[in-house]
């Protein structure tokens, strides 16, 4: 049982926690001052442990090189003791299980500098295997420029070793690359180390400073966790070394790992800088449910129109053009990268109105075919009379690719740019004989898609079978036709805020409900992960869930992923926003 250990905020596979010592140790963080290495059990020693709460207890073990055999490890695996104070047992990948300690050294952690793809999935393997809620150590082996990479990974805990022996070496570290001392004519920092003249600086000067820059990254580092902006940091600190771009692109070729740590959601946007931001999963998440979950329930051509930099997309200037000619005619959908399409009903959804692109006015090649794509797939999946594309002469290469994969014709309407006088009289022109759709349809679709989309396919027509909507766009209230409140769109993030009454509804219907059993208790405020007896598998961080006991029936939103939940022995697992006690 973790006791030492507690994690706080989670920004993917990266989180902010607490070592619980005498002095507490905020992570991702350095760990130098507080670890006592009990030993080596290669070499005969005392039976009693030496331990305190002021430190944590690397509990004698014997550490293996990588490469050794397996057979050779489990013959000669450590047989850790259960301890009362803060402990750490050393692991490989291959060995890694519950030891009961709140946290675990990887013993082959030096080896794996260089090697994106091993350490990945060294990282990977280590954390399947070990409790959710301990903190992971790779001794000897951080510097400024790599450890908001390590973090990024699900790294918890760290040391200066390797940043002071290399400025003990004469090489400058800094979080954009380094340097030898001999090339460097002024010193590119401001720290106290580097108020020493150049030319008085010498090679203990440097291994202060590396540990300072140590320290200030990883500073850095709790921030944008905090933020939970730590990946739009990496997409271009990461790229001052061949080994972190690597790992980067590398960790999201392993979908399943980040999607689960993931939050649904968050509060603040995307930066879309560089192709790699398509790589994301709050971008692959986001294109998945759009092409398997949401169903158009418009009976109207489909129009494509270019997204806008104001978001939502609703409030831009363009886009009250458009829906000025088009005059709900048509159902809009909106192209973009990196999201790929939008439609109306989603505009407000997580990371729809959470981005901002860099505009050149020239799409790369992976964003013409990833966007395509998803057009295409969208295609497929949704059919209309008509589709209308509303878009500029550099929109058109990713209509006619994916025209193409689903042999489907498109009409274009612009002349020149799509909001001069000429292009929208074509949209309104080619329009003009469409019924138009009634108001009270468009926000039943809304409720109905974000359902959807948040909680699976044909999850809003099971939820909201019977439905009336009140107050205004984007703060729709559905209520049951008998006036009853079941759920509320949260205008920040675009998704359903249920009721108690919304809550029943999800989990009587044949939707898939995301569950959190609890124990025989009411709880009130949150749900501690102790508490929780068993969740489903599929919950995310952020995700709406329904949470039931023996004496009580609640609903709030899931602060970890369901496989945490039972693992973990500490923490918040669920916020509570509404209860009823049985």
């Amino acid at each position: 049982m973790t006791e030492y250990f507690e994690i706080h905020e989670r920004d993917s596979a990266a989180r902010l926690g607490e070592l619980r010592l005498e002095n507490p140790v905020t992570t991702p963080g350095l760990v130098d001052d507080v670890v006592h290495d009990a030993g080596s059990q290669w070499t005969p020693g005392e039976s009693d442990i030496d331990g305190g709460d002021s430190t944590l207890t690397v509990l004698p073990h014997r550490a293996f090189p990588g490469g050794t055999p397996e057979e050779v490890e489990e013959a000669f695996a450590t047989e850790y003791p259960d301890v009362e104070f803060p402990s750490a047992a050393v692991v490989s990948p291959d060995t890694a299980e519950n030891h009961g300690t709140d946290a675990y050294v990887l013993s082959n952690a030096q080896e794996l500098s260089g090697h994106a793809r091993a350490f990945v999935e060294a990282v990977i393997q280590t954390r399947a295997t070990t409790p959710a809620d301990t903190a992971l150590y790779l001794p000897g082996v951080a510097t400024p420029g790599n450890v908001a990479t390590l973090a990024y990974a699900g790294v918890d805990l760290f040391d200066t070793d390797k940043a002071v022996l290399e400025g003990l070496q004469g090489k400058y570290l800094t979080t954009d690359g380094d340097a030898f001392l001999e090339d460097l004519t002024e010193l590119p920092c401001a720290c106290p180390a580097c108020q020493t003249p150049r030319a008085e600086f010498d090679r203990e000067d440097c291994a202060e400073h590396n540990e300072r820059a140590l320290r200030a990254a990883l500073a850095t580092v709790r921030e944008r966790i905090r933020a939970g902006q730590l990946r739009d940091y990496l997409e271009g600190q990461a790229r001052h070394d061949q080994w972190l771009t690597a790992i980067v692109r590398r960790l999201d070729q392993q979908y399943a790992y980040l999607e689960e740590r993931t939050p649904v959601f968050r509060r603040n946007g995307i930066t879309a800088a560089s192709d790699d931001t398509l790589r994301r999963v709050e971008i692959q998440r986001y294109a998945e449910r759009v092409t398997n979950r949401y169903r158009n329930r418009f009976d109207a051509p489909l129009v494509l129109v270019p997204c806008s930099a104001r978001k939502p997309y609703s409030d831009s200037q363009s886009h009250a053009q458009f829906h000025d000619a088009i005059q709900y005619r048509g159902h809009l959908v909106s192209m973009t990268s990196p999201i790929g399409v939008v439609p109306q009903e989603l505009e407000l959804t997580y990371p729809a109105q959470h981005y901002d692109s860099v505009v050149t006015g020239n799409w790369t090649a992976t964003e013409i075919e990833f966007v395509s794509d998803v057009l295409a797939a969208y295609l497929e999946r949704n059919e209309y009379p008509r589709v209308i594309a509303h878009v500029p002469e550099d929109y058109r290469p990713i209509c006619e690719r994916a025209a193409e994969q689903v042999d489907v014709e498109f009409e274009y309407t612009v002349t020149d740019h799509p909001t001069t006088t000429d292009s929208l009289a074509n949209i309104a022109s080619t329009l003009a004989d469409e019924p138009k759709y009634r108001k009270r349809q468009r926000q039943h679709n809304t409720i109905r898609a974000i359902a959807d989309y948040q909680f699976g396919e044909g999850a809003g027509p099971e939820i909201f079978d019977d439905l009336a909507v009140e107050s205004r766009y984007p703060k729709l209230r559905a209520t049951d036709t008998d006036g009853e409140q079941l759920a509320m769109v949260v205008p920040q993030y675009g998704l359903l805020a249920l009721t108690i009454a919304g809550a029943r509804r999800w989990a009587d219907s044949s939707a898939p409900t995301k569950r959190v059993e609890i124990d025989a208790f009411v709880p009130h405020g949150s749900v501690l992960a102790p508490g929780v007896v068993d969740a489903t598998e599929s919950i995310r961080p952020g995700d709406e869930v329904v949470i039931e006991g023996p004496k009580a029936f609640a609903v709030g939103r899931a602060e970890m992923s369901g496989p945490e939940m039972v693992e973990s022995t500490r923490g918040i697992a669920s916020s509570v926003r509404h209860l009823d006690e049985k």
